[in-house]
């Protein structure tokens, strides 16, 4: 008797062996081409990276900074004449030559206040000495300088993103730099010496989001190539009515106390406009020899921000770096108002801010540097950096880093400005970044700020894609199954017309 496959009781269909492990292989198939497709963030992530595709994030081990999305080029000019002119609100990118100064023009009316930062970023593989840095300032069509900055890299020797500003401010009593018209600002590199020549390192920057590390040879002198620039005016309007101008003597200036609680992971971002934003809390991340994190902390008018950071503990003890970590301040015009540095010894380390005044719009009155810092509400930059000769002594890391952030004080009216700042909202605190957020919540991540009605749009695709894979999988077993059904019907219908013995 011959047996007849696919045929059995009434209303029954029985698949061959290899006909179910063909549709178990299909249904396997299909939810794990459907699910990474569907999945974002860090499944769909390590699924890219496991293939290679072109998006793949970059590993953080290459020490970069990273430009605004949205820069604009800006020629240096080496004198007055020609210089390009640089419109508030906007952020420009350029380049600085070793023995010369570079030249920007601004249009300014008799009613606001203007703040160019500049930021330098030296080649990675560059070598440097404690005075190198670069200089900026703003002058008027007369050549009469409103002000002066200068920043370095200090005792590290580490080249990194280096930060000065200028400005053209309106304050009652000065008789320069008060009225409309024509004003330059002039950057210019410091402590560059001839005998700093060219080493046989080479390197370029991409333009597409960063300057990154030299390849080959033994470096290059900070004399033989250009810095990158990265320049953000901002202009501050005139105020409705007349503020104070008195600074409060008297304000909280003990030494203020770690938050403790669990970490929090995030990463650092690798500019001023990237930087990551973060509240008051504990922040794990991690960091490696040579790199510069960015983070941004929103503090209102009348409150006070204060920072501290650890270092973890290397795998070996091997030496002393001094100034190896470094964390420093920045305004939300970019202007530095504290910085705090500790060697390293491979031991865990940990430096703090000094106690600093709350934000307030008077500050600009004050004597003392930092405090005429604290001027403005709105994103507080903190900037951490690694000192490149700590690989050298204790590793390549990537190194622990614990932030921790504290805003205290009561939040305060502000001045009441007359018109809008450029760019818009920067002295303002507005709705907070969709970032983890810690401090009184126990240091859990708010998903609910995702920043799109209805909740986290990762959960939703996690849903959309349940959804896809499961109609997928009932897709594939429907057509398996009508296929076996009008087979065995066949076969049937062949067995009626033509029975066997």
């Amino acid at each position: 008797m011959t047996r007849r496959a696919g045929r059995g009781s009434a209303g029954t269909v029985r698949w061959r062996p290899a006909v179910r492990a063909a549709v178990r292989t299909a249904v396997v198939g299909a939810v794990l081409c459907a699910a990474p497709a569907a999945l974002p963030g860090p499944a769909a992530t390590t699924a890219r990276a496991a293939t290679n595709a072109p998006d793949a994030p970059a590993a953080p081990d290459a020490p970069t900074y990273a430009f605004a999305d949205d820069v604009r080029s800006a020629p240096a000019a080496t004198g007055t004449t020609g210089a390009v002119g640089l419109e508030p609100g906007a952020t420009y990118r350029s380049s600085l030559e070793s023995r010369e100064k570079a030249y920007y023009r601004l249009e300014l009316d008799g009613s606001v206040n203007a703040y160019v930062a500049v930021t330098a970023v030296p080649r990675a593989d560059t070598v440097l000495s404690v005075g190198d840095g670069i200089s900026v300032s703003v002058q008027n069509a007369d050549g009469a300088s409103c002000s002066r900055d200068t920043a370095t890299v200090g005792a590290s020797k580490s080249p990194q993103p280096i930060t000065a500003w200028g400005a053209r401010e309106l304050l009652p009593g000065r008789g320069l730099c008060q009225k409309a018209g024509t004003y330059y600002v002039v950057v210019e590199r410091t402590g560059v010496h001839p005998d700093n020549g060219s080493g046989s390192g080479s390197g370029s920057g991409s333009d597409g989001g960063g300057i990154g590390a030299g390849t080959g040879g033994e470096g290059t002198g900070s004399a033989a190539v250009p810095w990158e620039l990265e320049l953000a005016p901002v202009s501050e309007p005139a105020l409705r009515k007349a503020a104070a101008t008195r600074v409060p003597e008297a304000w909280d200036s003990a030494t203020p106390t770690p938050p403790v609680a669990e970490p929090v992971a995030v990463r650092g971002g690798a500019g001023f406009t990237r930087a990551t934003a973060v509240r008051q809390g504990v922040w794990r991340d991690e960091i490696v020899p040579g790199q510069t994190l960015f983070y941004k902390v929103p503090v209102d008018w009348g409150r006070q921000v204060s920072a501290a950071v650890d270092l973890g503990s290397a795998d070996k003890d091997s030496g002393y770096v001094v100034d190896a970590l470094d964390m420093t301040l920045y305004n939300p015009v970019r202007a530095e108002v504290k910085g705090t540095a500790a060697g390293y010894g491979g031991t865990q380390k940990s430096t703090a801010l000094p106690p600093l005044p709350p934000v307030g719009y008077a500050n600009r009155f004050a004597s003392a540097t930092s405090t005429k810092a604290l001027r403005f509400a709105g994103a507080y930059y903190l900037v951490v950096h690694l000192a490149a000769q700590v690989g050298d002594r204790f590793g390549d890391g990537p190194y622990g880093l614990t932030l921790r952030v504290r805003v205290g004080g009561r939040t305060q009216d502000g001045p009441g400005y007359a018109s809008r700042s450029a760019p818009r909202g920067v002295f303002d605190v507005g709705a907070p970044d969709p970032e983890p957020e810690a401090a009184g919540r126990a240091n859990t991540v708010d998903v609910s700020r995702s920043g799109t009605p209805g909740g986290d749009p990762a959960m939703k695709a996690v849903a959309v894609g349940g959804i896809g894979a499961g109609s997928l999988l009932l897709t594939v077993l429907g057509v398996w199954t009508l296929t076996a059904r009008r087979r065995a019907a066949a076969q049937m219908r062949a067995s009626a017309q033509n029975p066997t013995a």
